[in-house]
Formats: C-alpha cells, structure tokens, sequence
C-alpha cells in the first residue's frame, strides 16, 4: 500500500504546484491515501473551508494541520458542521490532538481506503518552543488505545527536531509512520526505524522556496534588521511540491520504504 503525505502547503503557490503535481503523483505510484498538511494554504496563515474543499478535489483523503490552525475564525464553523458526520469533508480536517480540552474539531480520523484497507491519520503537537499544548508522547499513548486500523500515520507538527526525533523512536513499531511538519525545510533523514515505523524529521514545505520559510524574504530580513515589527505576506517564487511516499504492508501496518520527494515548476 502506498501512502503519499504533502508537506506543509503554503499560500496561493503552494496550492498551485499541489495541483500541478498531486495527479500524475498519485498515479504513477498507484497511491491508495493521500494526506495533505493545509495550516498555511490560505495565504501562509490557517485553511479556510473553501481551500479544503479545493484540496479534497485534488485528492486529499485527509487533511491535517497544527499551531495555525484557529488563523481562519470560519474553520471552527466547518469543524462544528461536521462532527456529526463521520464521512463528510469537514471531519476529515483534523487538528492537533493534544491541543487544550474543550476545543472544537478532532485530532484523528479513521476511514477506508476505496480498496477497503482500515486506516488511521493522527495529527499530534510538540510541546517544545510551542504554545497551547498537552503532552503530546501521553496523548499518542491514549490514542493509540482507541484506533483499531493497522495503518496508522501520524503528523507530528513541532518546532524541536529533538522533540520529532524522540517521537518517531516512541511510536516506532506501533504506527506506519511519523512524519514531521511545521519547520518548513525538508529534512535528508528519511529512513524506517528498528521496528517498522517509516520516519522524517520534517517533510517540508509545498509552497515558495524563494522566501523565507513561505514568507517574502525582504519582509523577514527587515524584522531581523531593524527589530520593527511589519505585517508578513506569502511569497511566491520557485514553489516545490514536498512530499513524502511511504510504502507499507496493509496487514500489519509495518513500513517497508520511505520515499522523500521535492518537485517544482
């Protein structure tokens, strides 16, 4: 069973080389789930309902997102429209689990594949250097407690590579794979761990690579210069689609290959 996970989509242009590339994508390695990470895709900051209808036409099985995800007030609306409904779009926009209790939305979502393989995305968030969080290493074992589906992926949106690290030799060998986002800079660590879990530190950005992790780089250096506070804006030059492709025995959920991609214009 092939799995592809898109790495942090951001703003007008990563929207635009998703759906340049998500296709012929899925196609040429016969992709079964697709998951896309979408806590940028409306101009660098949240999701909006429309841009998560847009990438579920694209093909999204399931979209995930992290620290960004209250930027866009009408997304709780959406969330709260589909709580009752297990199949609809709205249920398949996850957030992270292990966020404050009481808050709208859920952090994992369980489906079927169209071939009728049982599967599981989890969307969980580091504590180090981030706001608003529970525990995120108790809150995978709680979850873990409660999913029945061998195939388990789990978006791990934090800011501490040694934070995605442990994670990733936490869960080793009880879900498919751990997959780190919100840094925007893909990582050359790709590998299956001892026990079966597939693992990258951070998939990387889909959006404009000529920038300053998405945003305009003259904005961004004028902060770093001058100390002064200004409003930030998506680039969009050079946009790269990054994504990760794991490969995984359905009957047990175990990882055989991690693939990392990065394709541009």
């Amino acid at each position: 069973m092939n799995i592809l996970f898109v790495g942090d989509i951001f703003g007008s242009a990563g929207r635009r080389i998703v759906a340049e590339h998500i296709g012929h994508l899925r196609e040429t390695h016969q992709v079964e789930l697709t998951i896309m990470n979408a806590e940028n895709a409306a101009g660098g900051f949240g999701v909006t309902p429309g841009i998560a209808d847009d990438l579920f036409d694209l093909g999204a099985d399931v979209l995930t997102t992290g620290n960004h995800v209250w930027d866009k007030r009408e997304l709780i609306d959406y969330f709260n429209s589909g709580a009752a409904n297990t199949t609809s779009r709205a249920r398949r926009v996850i957030r992270p689990a292990n966020l404050l209790p009481g808050l709208p939305g859920f952090g994992v979502y369980e489906g079927v594949t169209e071939s009728g393989i049982p599967y599981a995305v989890v969307n969980l968030m580091g504590k180090v250097f981030m706001a608003g969080t529970n525990d995120p290493f108790h809150a995978a074992n709680d979850l873990l407690k409660t999913i029945s589906a061998k195939v388990i992926i789990v978006d791990f949106h934090g800011e501490a590579t040694s934070e995605k690290v442990a994670m990733g030799w936490h869960l080793d060998g009880r879900v498919t794979a751990v997959l780190g986002t919100h840094t925007h800079i893909p990582t050359a660590d790709e590998r299956i761990l001892h026990h079966g879990t597939a693992f990258q530190t951070d998939v990387g950005m889909s959006g404009p690579y000529d920038s300053v992790i998405g945003v305009e780089k003259e904005l961004v250096l004028n902060r770093f210069l001058t100390g002064m506070p200004g409003k930030f804006e998506a680039a969009k030059g050079n946009p790269k689609l990054c994504a990760a492709l794991v490969t995984c025995d359905p009957a047990t959920g175990r990882a055989t290959a991690i693939q990392r991609i990065m394709l541009g214009e």
